[in-house]
């Protein structure tokens, strides 16, 4: 048997981790186990989406909860530690750029024993970003470097990354998409709220340059208030809690905010939203799968595929610009285009089978 450990630590990587799960599990030559670092750890950010995307409970709970970076970081690293020494695994997998991506990756790369990265080679430029480092660190310590799309592969063979090492296998997020489409167009969620089709803005936002300064996150929320359309703000916790603590909750009340969604409601949502502004990676993804028009709070993105081959554009962080470039989608709505090369729901079985040849 070859053993892998297979690390989720936060709502994103739940999301990319379940096809790789899925996918390895025909092989019966693997015997793979759940490790939940317990990042996200509250139900609306964690369980809900065990649940709906068919995930087992998790082997291994490291139940690192709420903290810093470094905090946060070194928890996980303390308790996976002692995961890596009593399992022996002949692999570790991990997805995305969270804390516990970086966390688990260097506990594994001081264990020698190899690493493989699920959403290897995307890059902002931005070392700004925690999750610009979190990638760059992952990447060079894995052996393994699965990629998305032909940008990320070309960001590893500038690193020096040796060819063999990279392996253009799609989107998983794309493959929970396609899995889960047909259920998420069934969902009454769009009606509850009373929300029109193609009648509404979708709102996400959890980055720190947005969400921490509470006279930034004011100015959003002003322009969120102010918007042509009803919006739909489900709250990141950490957007929750500086709102709540800088008074603006009538704010939040006016600019459509309401509770966490699960990824069901949420993909539900997206299908028939006239525009979604994020500043998530993955949310930029999904609309370039759906071909919703995206608009992105940030100065940059990990991403470019989704705006070559998608709907996405980068608007920048300045809250002037929310409401005018809201109009403009609206007034020119972006034209179809086809999905990325290779987003078509198989990414996991490409994945198991490369580690199928390796193994």
């Amino acid at each position: 048997m070859t053993r892998v450990l297979l690390v989720a630590g936060a709502r994103p990587n739940f999301v990319k981790v379940a096809p790789v799960l899925r996918a390895l599990g025909a092989y019966p030559k693997f015997e793979t186990k759940l490790v939940h670092t317990g990042q996200h750890y509250d139900d609306a950010m964690s369980k809900v989406f065990f649940e709906e995307l068919g995930l087992p409970d998790p082997d291994i709970h490291l139940s690192a909860g709420p903290g810093t970076q470094a905090r946060q970081t070194a928890k996980v690293m303390v308790a996976f530690e002692e995961v890596v020494a009593a399992q022996s695994p002949d692999l570790v997998v991990v997805a995305g750029d969270v804390n516990s991506t970086l966390a688990c990756s260097l506990v594994v790369s001081k264990a020698v024993v190899p690493l493989a990265h699920v959403e290897a080679g995307l890059r902002s430029h931005d070392r700004s970003m925690p999750e610009e480092v979190n990638r760059l660190v992952t990447d060079s310590l894995a052996q393994i470097l699965f990629t998305t799309s032909s940008d990320a592969n070309e960001n590893l063979l500038r690193e020096g990354h040796p060819l063999e090492s990279i392996h253009l296998v799609g989107n998983t997020m794309i493959d929970t998409l396609s899995k889960h489409e047909a259920a998420a167009r069934k969902r009454a969620i769009r009606a509850e709220l009373g929300l029109p089709p193609g009648g509404y803005l979708l709102v996400t936002l959890h980055r720190p340059a947005n969400v921490d300064g509470p006279e930034k996150l004011r100015a959003i929320l002003r322009a969120l208030a102010e918007a042509p359309l009803p919006v739909v703000f489900p709250l990141h916790p950490r957007t929750e809690k500086t709102a709540r603590d800088a008074g603006l909750s009538n704010l939040l009340d006016k600019a459509g905010a309401t509770r966490p969604l699960g990824y069901l409601d949420f993909l539900s949502l997206q299908m028939s939203a006239a525009v979604v502004l994020t500043d998530s990676g993955g949310v930029q993804e999904e609309t370039t799968a759906l071909g919703v028009a995206c608009l992105t709070l940030r100065e940059n993105t990990e991403r470019p595929v989704t705006i070559s081959h998608g709907t996405n554009r980068i608007i920048g962080a300045n809250p002037a610009r929310i409401l005018p470039e809201v109009n403009r989608v609206l007034e020119e709505p972006p034209s179809p285009r086809e999905r990325p090369p290779m987003w078509d729901g198989r990414a996991g079985e490409r994945i198991a089978a490369v580690l199928d040849r390796l193994f």
